[in-house]
């Protein structure tokens, strides 16, 4: 199965209105990065036991390790959760940015480091959302 039909499966595989909301935002994600690296992440390790969520990722990037180590990975991961949705945005060096940048422009959500968690679309400014997705993928980890 390819990348393209394992994000469908994925978003089909959402309760509504969460469903409908992740498919939303990933047409919206391709449209801030047309021909974007995709990626799709299925949240277990070589044993087969979960380490995440599952993640639809755009973009790309190369995870350095201190112990000299790397991985290519995605810029920008969308994820379900319990409570709602998550947009991780990875490879950011300052760790406050996203808080500062976009906390207090972008509703009701959970800002951190890299995640922004939120319930539902409607609890936040969309346009803010894409603004730090934007961001994310414009940014490459040194």
């Amino acid at each position: 199965m390819d990348v393209q039909e394992q994000i469908r499966e994925y978003i089909a595989s959402q309760p509504e209105p969460k469903r409908s909301e992740m498919h939303e935002l990933h047409q919206r994600i391709l449209k801030v990065s047309p021909g974007g690296k995709l990626w799709f992440e299925i949240g277990k390790n070589a044993e087969n036991k979960a380490t995440s969520n599952p993640n639809i990722g755009y973009g790309f990037y190369t995870i350095k390790y201190a112990d000299g180590k790397t991985r290519d990975f995605f810029q920008v991961g969308l994820s379900a959760n319990k409570a709602g949705i998550s947009v991780y945005i990875l490879g950011l060096e300052d760790k406050k940015y996203l808080a500062e940048t976009y906390g207090e422009k972008i509703g009701k959500a959970s800002v951190t480091g890299y995640c922004i968690k939120f319930k539902t679309l409607k609890d936040i400014n969309i346009d803010v959302l894409l603004s730090a997705i934007g961001y994310g993928l414009g940014v490459r980890k040194k």
